[in-house]
């Protein structure tokens, strides 16, 4: 376990003191945030924070891993470099849309469709790749099957697997990118849910039917889970170094940068621990984001249609904007935000442990 633990805590310092520096160097470059229209109020006192903090983040975690399988002697598995290469591609994405924002001093940065097309392009590269190079077992990085705990039978086919992997990457990424709207919510949210992949995965590893020498049906059939850990606890490690800043007053904003590559791995994580339904209630939280800004625009666009004048279910979306707009402290959102999030966590690690008790 001296692997995991190096790799956690070299990328919790790394982001620590690495944002400190980028708060420096980002500000006297004017790398501020903007803010769309109909943003609350109480956000417009932000404008100008620093932002694109997700570089500091991601270049921890690359840090703290690579450092730690430097000292350890090991050779990095399949399965983490992959990991690497989809956090690393979608920050890409985000750092071009965080970059347009900055230079234009607009909310509008990269065309939507130019977005999604970015993170259609690295899902698509990240599947292929996670569905090939079988090891000795037979086993390759990702699964060909929906899973929740476990693979769920049938098998899809090669290019119904790359789809659902692809879906379930974008949907994770804008989760997040729709959560990182308060100061530390997305950063405290994020730390939570991949400590629970690290002992998802610490577990899987001990649990192993490679490991375990009499392996009885609550074996786990996965790939390289202890380096998926100890990528798992750097990116846990790395989100709470860069909470020290971006929790309110916020020094630094983790912009698409970060949003988008936190929920990437979240998805990663997800497909390679083969329990991509229940990252639906590990990050519970952001599922309760996105849903409230499903119902917004639908109940909109259903009232227009409907009676020819449309409507909102709540003053503003996604949720956390609305509970402004109610009146609520941010720091009291996300307070209980966190609550939320660490409820939803709990839960899905006891879904997880309880499943191989009773299998």
């Amino acid at each position: 376990m001296i692997a995991i633990a190096i790799s956690g805590i070299l990328a919790l310092f790394g982001s620590l003191f690495g944002t400190k520096i980028a708060v420096g160097a980002f500000s006297r470059r004017g790398y501020g945030q903007p803010f769309r229209d109909g943003t609350p109020d109480t956000h417009q006192i932000k404008r100008g924070t620093p932002t694109m903090g997700g570089l500091v983040i991601i270049a921890s975690v690359d840090f703290g891993y690579l450092v730690a399988q430097l000292i350890t002697m090991t050779v990095p598995s399949l399965s983490a470099l992959l990991v690497l290469f989809l956090i690393n591609g979608l920050a890409v994405v985000g750092f071009l849309d965080d970059y347009l924002k900055t230079v234009q001093q607009h909310s509008k940065g990269l065309h939507p469709w130019a977005k999604i097309g970015g993170q259609t392009l690295i899902g698509v590269a990240f599947a292929v790749l996670a569905l090939e190079f079988p090891d000795s077992r037979g086993l390759t990085p990702a699964s060909p099957f929906i899973s929740f705990l476990r693979n769920i039978p049938p098998e899809l086919p090669m290019v119904v697997a790359v789809i659902w992997i692809v879906l379930v990457i974008i949907g994770a990424s804008n989760g997040v990118n729709l959560t990182d709207g308060l100061d530390g919510l997305a950063a405290g949210a994020c730390a939570m849910i991949f400590g629970a992949y690290a002992l998802i995965n610490i577990w899987q590893y001990n649990q192993s039917c490679a490991r375990v020498l009499s392996a009885g049906p609550n074996c786990y059939e996965v790939r390289d889970p202890y380096d998926l850990a100890a990528v798992a606890l750097a990116l846990a490690g790395g989100c709470f170094g860069f909470l020290w800043w971006n929790a309110k007053p916020a020094k630094i904003i983790m912009g698409d940068t970060g949003a988008l590559s936190l929920g990437g791995g979240l998805a990663a994580f997800a497909v390679f621990s083969r329990t991509e339904l229940l990252l639906i209630l590990l990050g519970g939280l952001m599922v309760i984001e996105v849903g409230s800004l499903i119902l917004q625009t639908s109940y909109f666009k259903a009232t227009r249609r409907l009676t020819g004048t449309p409507k909102r279910l709540f003053k503003n979306s996604p949720l956390h904007n609305h509970l402004e707009m109610l009146g609520w402290a941010e720091v009291t959102i996300v307070m209980r935000f966190w609550i939320i999030a660490g409820l939803c966590v709990a839960a899905g690690l006891g879904i997880f442990y309880a499943e191989w008790l009773v299998r």
